[in-house]
């Protein structure tokens, strides 16, 4: 496989070359030429973005670099030493550019997206990457994959509104963990190649902290609030190009999107019962529904891996929500511990708006108001392309038809939304138990029956799938054997308060454990326990990066100056499915355990 230098990484700025620019800033020349304390906060109107350089830490250090982006990016490992790649990570040189020439107007040169967003269900108005600086984009020449490289923490941005365009140590450790953890989870997610640390840059929270910046790639940075914020200004223009560009760059082209939805298809790849769009409907699905169903999709899909490892976002803004179908913008994230659906990482989200069981639902909110920024064109039909329309607007006499058809199309992409969500989730979790397929009683005997148990006895939520792939059919092939083994499940300091008698838990898990067994015995009848065993550690993690785990890493870099720890915990994030890592054995054993009881379900703040 080529690897490259990030000198000699090709670079493009399709996002730059096809998308309307910041009017006051219409060229990279325009806005290199401005004094930096001039690029700051300002309302933007009908542009995708603005071009603002990086404005980097003078003094840094660069303290991890993953190794799975340096693959799927293309560079060569060698190289990450050299000043090209520590400068360009710390936003100290634009590496398009060479030193002190002018750039062209088709130059590779950084620049800010423009979008607003709906926050905790309210209208916020213009928002914007107000600490995200994207550098270039870079296509992997084996894989043929296009990332969108940019650094967050890197300086003012016009959307940084009264912030300071900085990010700080804390919340870029997060990041950069949990960024390339969910990845090798399998959990589609953006991404995260560097963490360079400021040590003596004071950046204001809540209190003074050293200040950070995450180089971080996607192949999109698209999200639904870019187009919330041109529908609340009715910029129908801006619209239309950003929807343009999503199908034809971000999704390769209109004829990749799902195809019409025919009321006689019953096929799971649609995903729609087969009268969701009888009549007129049915039959003006347009390129922007089929647009619009694909993004939907996609989200199904993520929040789907969210539920089946028990991922909870914390802020589930329309700014925060990928068209892409991405985990994007880590704040207050985390994994649960003990099984609470009701939990929330976020502890400003004082009416668990964010909650893990709301996770599916708040997705779909934000979906429809996607589909209000789309409607017109949904709803526009065969006529999306008339002269009139795409000038004009919808004429008086045609706009109950408009909406009328916009309203339909998005209640049957709910519909669709639902059935792949469920598909999904239903083939993880049933990978998860180390089941072949998903047959009828699963969802209700299996999936429910055991997250009622891990609830009401308050058990770790990874640990008990992990666990389960230990445990042969021999084991429990009796009352008292599975009594037994019961036990297992528990922490190691007993059951929690509220889980009742040890007598009554360990027979509710033993009742489990007799449904269970027999549903792994029509499956793998003919096969040995060793290959479901593996099958099962292939998609159970033995680790994941759990908050008590990262605020101990935290601790230790910041505030006692190491820098191994971080290496040792990213190569586990990365390898979450390994049995060791060859670090420190004490260290990982105890990263791998129990969590301890008073650091179950920790909450943070929304502050980066």
């Amino acid at each position: 496989m080529s690897t490259f230098s990030i000198r000699d990484l090709p670079k493009t700025n399709t996002f730059t070359q096809k998308l309307p620019p910041d009017p006051q800033y219409p060229t990279p020349a325009s806005s290199h030429k401005e004094e930096r304390s001039k690029l700051g906060p300002r309302l933007v109107r009908e542009a995708a973005y603005t071009y603002v350089r990086p404005d980097g830490f003078e003094k840094s250090e660069l303290v991890g670099v993953s190794a799975t982006a340096l693959k799927d990016l293309a560079i060569d490992p060698s190289t990450i030493e050299s000043e090209d790649f520590k400068d360009t990570v710390a936003g100290r040189k634009i590496i398009t550019l060479d030193n002190g020439t002018e750039p062209k107007d088709d130059a590779i040169y950084p620049w800010a997206q423009c979008y607003g967003g709906y926050q905790f269900g309210q209208w916020a108005g213009q928002l914007g990457d107000g600490r995200a600086i994207s550098l270039f984009e870079t296509t992997n020449p084996e894989t043929k994959v296009r990332y969108e490289l940019q650094l967050k923490g890197a300086g003012k941005t016009p959307y940084s509104r009264f912030a300071d365009g900085r990010a700080v140590v804390r919340s870029s450790i997060r990041e950069f963990v949990v960024s390339e953890a969910l990845n090798a989870l399998r959990i589609p997610t953006t991404r995260a190649l560097s963490l360079t640390l400021a040590p003596q840059a004071r950046v204001r929270r809540e209190t003074m902290e050293p200040g950070a910046i995450v180089a971080r790639f996607a192949q999109s940075w698209l999200r639904i609030g870019t187009f919330d914020l041109p529908r609340s200004r009715g910029d129908r223009d801006t619209i239309r190009k950003l929807a343009d560009y999503a199908a034809e760059e971000v999704f390769g082209g209109w004829d990749k999107l799902p195809g019409k939805i025919d009321s006689n298809d019953t096929t799971p790849s649609t995903g729609v019962p087969k009268d969701e769009l009888q009549g007129e409907a049915e039959h003006q699905q347009n390129r922007y529904t089929r647009l619009y169903r694909e993004i939907v999709r996609r989200n199904a899909k993520m929040v789907a891996y969210w539920q089946a490892y028990a991922f909870t976002n914390g802020v589930l803004n329309t700014d925060n929500t990928s068209i892409m179908g991405l985990s994007i913008d880590f704040g207050p994230f985390a994994f649960l511990d003990n099984f609470d659906p009701n939990y929330t990482p976020n502890h400003d989200d004082h009416m668990l708006r964010y909650a893990y069981k709301n996770q599916p639902s708040i997705i779909w909110w934000n979906l429809v108001r996607l589909g209000e920024s789309l409607g017109e064109l949904i709803g526009s039909g065969d006529r999306c392309d008339e002269e009139e329309f795409v000038k004009e607007g919808v004429r008086k006499d045609w706009a109950d038809e408009l909406v009328k058809r916009a309203e339909t199309l998005i209640e049957a992409t709910g519909e669709e939304y639902k059935a792949v969500f469920m598909a999904e989730y239903k083939r993880l979790m049933s990978a998860r138990l180390g089941l072949k397929q998903c047959k009828e009683g699963d969802f209700e005997n299996l999936y429910s029956e055991l997250l009622d148990t891990l609830e009401a006895l308050e058990l770790d939520f990874n640990h008990t799938f992990r666990k389960l792939s230990y445990i042969s059919t021999d084991q429990i092939d009796s009352e008292e054997k599975r009594k037994e083994v019961a036990g297992t499940f528990f922490h190691h300091d007993g059951l929690g308060s509220l889980a009742g008698s040890e007598a009554d838990a360990r027979q509710r898990i033993a009742n489990w454990l007799a449904a269970y067994r027999t549903r792994v015995l029509e499956d793998w009848a003919d096969s040995p326990e060793e290959e479901r065993f593996a099958a099962m550690r292939s998609v159970n993690p033995k680790f994941v990066p759990r908050s008590w785990v990262l605020d101990e890493i935290i601790e230790r870099v910041e505030k006692k100056g190491e820098r191994e720890v971080l290496g040792r915990v990213t190569k586990m994030a990365l390898n979450p499915f390994e049995e060791k890592w060859d670090g420190d054995a004490e260290e990982e054993k105890r990263w791998c355990g129990d969590v301890p009881r008073y650091q179950r379900a920790m909450q943070c703040s929304c502050s980066s």
